[in-house]
């Protein structure tokens, strides 16, 4: 089959690879839409904290496909068999249906980047109706979907954070209360709680850093900062007094570490939004092959803000498709 296999760390190629068969509790299943994430890079570059991928094999974390007829979102294919090729190999029960309504390249958002902004929401953060919530890196994928999801959660207000002026302004019609762009105001913090109204009691990171830092100063008493990403910087510096005095929580979240079913119920009440119309977010379509290494070469860090686009990527084929077999 066809497929983007890594033969070396760094990006794969576009070949041939052998095809999957199934195990006990195992589908093959027909991939008509695979995601190209930040995660991707790293685990083709050999940087990924989990470990190493074993080589040759195929990238790729997450897709959608045809199992039994149906479409369905999966992550964690089965090693060596990543989600950029023609077939994958998946444990079924931890796929996720997706409804008829949902565009192939949304279900695919919805995934890792929809995953990461609605679980640091609520899983994490427990967000509260009412609340006012600062989204950091808000012109990227993860970003904007937060800033929706804030939203539909009951949020009171949402400011949204990025050096994007374009991004900003999508998310001020994706619902964002106000917009700060980042690098401009010469007092940071004092800029971010004055676009809050003064109050900040949740913080979505995906940057780390500067931003970071200006987000922690700014914070309300008690605060809860989610931390998701480092864009900006790997390393902040933090006053101890911001997080003392304020009785500050700053919390690290990966999806990896959620429970199956948290999960599953988190993408099962994002798709159905979407299925309503109510989350939206711009899929870049791109073509399997020479797309596949484009596509991770320039996404090999995670970087919203500016070279990233506030677009999903996704590696899109027809299905053509032979019948998903099962064993």
């Amino acid at each position: 089959m066809r497929a983007a296999v890594l033969h070396e760390y760094g990006v794969p190629r576009a070949g041939e690879f052998e095809e999957p068969v199934a195990g006990p509790e195992q589908a093959v299943v027909e991939v008509l839409a695979a995601g190209v994430n930040p995660v991707d890079a790293a685990i083709s570059a050999g940087r990924f904290y989990g470990g190493r991928p074993s080589l040759p094999s195929v990238a790729g974390r997450e897709g959608v496909a045809t199992l039994d007829g149906e479409r369905v979102y999966f992550d964690a294919p089965v090693p060596p068999f990543g989600s950029m090729a023609e077939r994958a190999l998946i444990d079924p029960r931890a796929a996720y249906r997706v409804p008829d309504e949902v565009d192939g390249g949304v279900a695919v958002a919805l995934g890792i980047s929809g995953l990461a902004a609605w679980l640091a929401l609520t899983w994490r953060a427990q967000l509260q109706a009412g609340e006012h919530v600062l989204v950091l890196g808000a012109s990227g994928v993860v970003g904007q979907i937060a800033v929706q999801l804030c939203k539909l959660l009951g949020a009171a207000r949402v400011v949204a954070a990025a050096r994007s002026q374009a991004g900003l302004d999508r998310c001020l019609e994706l619902g964002a209360d106000a917009a700060v762009r980042l690098g401009e105001p010469d007092d940071l913090p004092a800029a971010l709680a004055e676009a809050a109204s003064g109050r900040i009691d949740v913080v979505i990171d995906p940057l780390w850093g500067e931003p970071a830092a200006a987000a922690i100063d700014a914070a309300s008493f008690g605060a809860r900062v989610v931390q998701v990403g480092a864009s900006a910087s790997p390393q902040a510096t933090i006053s101890s007094a911001a997080v003392r005095g304020k009785m500050l929580v700053i919390m690290g979240h990966t999806n990896f570490a959620a429970p199956p079913e948290v999960k599953a119920e988190a993408y099962r009440q994002m798709a159905q939004a979407a299925a309503r119309g109510e989350l939206r977010m711009e899929v870049l379509r791109m073509r399997p092959g020479a797309s596949s290494r484009r596509a991770l070469t320039e996404r090999s860090c995670w970087c919203p803000e500016p070279c990233n686009s506030s677009r999903m990527p996704v590696l899109t084929r027809s299905s053509g498709a032979r019948r998903p077999r099962r064993g």
